[in-house]
């Protein structure tokens, strides 16, 4: 337990907020948002104004879904690391619910069962509006939440998951349900969500490159080194307002996402200033907005 951890009543309500890390919702919920933008755009009839063959149901039920796997998968991590023993005095990053205490083993169990179900719940009824290949989805979405944290995310292939689980899966899916095709334009920009996302997770093994050697735990950023990090970071960005370029192919749409890359190029120029430490969790907050930023920026530029 880390001494400068502020005291929190054990199972509290607080504690579980903190636990479900709400911060990190806003990479669940842009690659659900870009591609209902998309879909909202393409199911509107070429006369009407609003879209009327838009289905709001299904639409709420994959934000939901995502935000649901998303809880579960910071409880997962939550827990596991804290067998092993990883969230030390010598962690870097913001505290863990049962590293501190705040929550209990038993509890955080109960409560990644419970979030576990919820998610099948909701996800289940998506399988009127999308047929049987959901359930493949929300299946292997339910997986790998778990093997992330207990196996793939100690052999670099977190990189890998984000780009599908926050990029390829819930935006073609999503997308999918709403039109029951999908485009080169909606794959591009899948992959878009996806690399901008994986920026959070690039940051985060950046700060925490030493613990993780010292821990044996292998990421993209132990194997590349830190420099080459530094720009993969960058380029992450950019890449993922390029592939927009397919789907915004008017100039002035095109600038209108701008303000993400100036805010990504900022956070990265932080990034190298900084270099290690917990310094660092400042650039982890900035890319998280910048992540939220991007998918507003894009959906707005696809509805105008």
């Amino acid at each position: 337990m880390r001494p400068d951890a502020p005291e929190i009543e054990t199972n509290s309500l607080r504690a579980w907020l903190l636990a479900s890390r709400p911060k990190t919702l806003s990479g669940a919920a842009v690659p659900v948002v870009v591609a209902l933008s998309m879909a909202w755009v393409d199911c509107r009839p070429t006369s009407a104004v609003t879209a009327e063959n838009f289905k709001w149901l299904p639409a709420l039920l994959c934000l939901l879904f995502a935000f649901l796997m998303q809880v579960d998968a910071n409880l997962v991590n939550d827990y596991f690391d804290c067998l092993r023993g990883v969230d030390g005095e010598d962690r870097l990053g913001p505290e863990r619910a049962c590293a501190q205490g705040w929550v209990t083993l038993p509890a955080m169990r109960r409560a990644i069962w419970a979030v576990t179900l919820l998610s099948c719940a909701v996800g289940l009824p998506l399988v009127v509006w999308g047929g049987w290949p959901m359930v493949l989805v929300g299946a292997a979405c339910i997986v790998f939440c778990f093997l992330y944290t207990t196996v793939l995310s100690r052999m670099a292939m977190g990189d890998v998951l984000v780009l599908l689980f926050f990029g390829i899966v819930p935006v073609c899916a999503t997308y999918y349900i709403q039109t029951h095709t999908l485009t080169t334009g909606v794959f591009c920009l899948s992959l878009a969500c996806g690399l901008v996302t994986d920026c959070l997770l690039v940051v985060n093994n950046y700060r925490d490159r030493v613990t993780d050697v010292r821990a044996g735990k292998c990421t993209l950023v132990t194997l590349i080194g830190a420099r080459a990090s530094e720009w993969l970071y960058l380029l992450l960005g950019v890449a993922g307002v390029v592939l927009t370029l397919p789907v915004l192919n008017e100039w002035m749409r095109i600038a209108g996402i701008l303000p993400y890359l100036i805010g990504h190029i900022g956070a990265w120029r932080m990034m190298t200033h900084i270099g290690e430490g917990r310094e660092l969790n400042r650039v982890l907050g900035w890319t998280a907005l910048n992540i939220l930023g991007f998918g507003l920026l894009v959906s707005l530029q696809i509805l105008w």
